[in-house]
């Protein structure tokens, strides 16, 4: 069931499908899912995890639905909603088949592996001439169509590092595997540089700083970073150089790339109104470009949230993530317990899971994720990296106490009864 379960994760990030026309109308994806779905209903060892994200998910799912029915713009939002939907339905199969600690080994190296694939496909696409031309400059592009997009490309890749300083910390793969790691790092950087995307270099460098400020030895640390980020940026072509001097001096650009930047605030701004002209539950999910006739997305979660699904997916998403704060504080909490562990998988996975979450937020500010799969995907991580945890305390808890030998007098000599050896 694990290796089902990464390969329709390969199906879902690098969509050969959308690559090559003549897969997509053989409907692979669908056919994959179906077969894994019929595998899974003879799984002997499915059960459901207890967690009170599980309800939280459940919740906002129930608002999307009843955001969509409700909205004037339900038919331009039901892809939107049937793609999410598709999600929801691996994150069960997920949380209901991977509940050890192997298991989850595997499907996240799994989900690293698939990312590095993906990574290498795009970029030998993007040697091969496949680009796009935005804001003045050429930028790389994600093989697939439907999460490919420079921005979003760049999203996927923020979000997937965290893991790697999780499985760093746990040693997994011993010497090979992080030189794997390193070289999935370097490979990274390259990519998001590649596309351009200004909220992407921000998010990395953001992540480089927290693993940076993680370390013991955070003074060389930033020193190296200080010498090698310039030299990584004068290696960049000019018009790349000059998209990302845009970030701190919007002069050096075109026009439209300030204004590409105001257009986060401005989501952020519209979405307040739309919530304030439907408040209940919003326009609807996918319902952005119709309901204010812009040419582009809101950019930003928060104006999207409120906006697309009122005041009823506010508070369901805002439960999603009093969940997450829920279950990285039960995890943290155990390793401060049993500090002799903290270099387990389930204990870096969830600190992964953490920041992760944190880059998700801040990266709020400048796109709209709150339909991307991450949300799901690593909410099963963590999961199913507290139920381990779980079962571990139980299981030390349910370990006798060794008995102490009883203390005799100064002297005195233990001599075996008469007659045995």
């Amino acid at each position: 069931m694990r290796w089902l379960l990464v390969g329709y994760m390969f199906l879902f990030i690098d969509r050969p499908f959308e690559v090559w026309p003549w897969l997509g109308d053989l409907h692979i994806e669908r056919v994959y899912m179906l077969v894994t779905l019929a595998v899974w209903t003879f799984h002997p060892n499915k059960k459901w995890l207890p967690n009170p994200q599980h309800a939280a998910y459940a919740a906002f799912a129930a608002v999307v639905v009843l955001a969509w029915f409700m909205s004037p713009w339900a038919e331009q939002g039901q892809r939107v909603v049937e793609d999410w939907f598709k999600i929801i339905v691996f994150y069960g199969l997920l949380v209901t088949t991977i509940h050890d600690e192997r298991g989850l080994k595997h499907i996240a190296c799994g989900f690293l592996a698939v990312m590095g694939l993906y990574l290498l496909h795009s970029l030998r696409e993007y040697i091969g001439g496949r680009f796009t031309y935005r804001m003045g400059i050429s930028r790389m592009i994600g093989v697939d169509t439907t999460l490919g997009d420079p921005n979003s490309f760049g999203a996927s890749i923020v979000f997937s590092l965290p893991l790697v300083a999780g499985f760093w910390k746990a040693g997994i793969g011993g010497q090979r595997g992080r030189m794997l790691l390193a070289g999935y790092v370097a490979l990274s950087c390259l990519c998001i540089l590649l596309t351009g995307s200004r909220s992407s270099l921000l998010g990395m460098l953001v992540w480089f700083m927290i693993v940076i400020w993680g370390t013991r030895y955070r003074f060389a640390a930033f020193t190296a970073f200080a010498l090698v980020a310039p030299a990584a940026f004068f290696a960049l072509p000019d018009e790349l150089q000059n998209r990302f001097e845009t970030m701190i001096n919007p002069e050096v650009g075109p026009k439209n790339a300030q204004e590409s930047g105001e257009g986060r605030i401005m989501g952020f701004v519209t979405g307040m109104e739309l919530w304030a002209e439907y408040p209940l539950t919003g326009i609807g999910p996918g319902s952005w470009r119709p309901a204010t006739g812009s040419l582009i997305e809101s950019h930003n979660l928060y104006g999207q949230v409120a906006g697309e699904t009122g005041t009823l997916g506010v508070l369901a998403f805002g439960s999603i993530l009093v969940c997450f704060w829920m279950n990285l504080r039960a995890v943290k909490q155990d390793r401060l317990r049993n500090p002799e562990r903290r270099t387990d998988l389930v204990y870096t996975l969830s600190t992964s899971v953490g920041v992760s979450l944190f880059l998700l937020l801040l990266m709020g500010n400048f796109g709209h994720n709150l339909f991307r799969f991450t949300w799901l995907w690593y909410g099963g991580f963590l999961i199913i990296a507290r139920h381990c945890v779980a079962v571990r305390a139980a299981n030390w808890e349910s370990e006798p106490e060794p008995a102490a030998e009883e203390e005799l007098p100064p002297g005195w000599i233990l001599h075996p009864p008469h007659g045995s050896t």
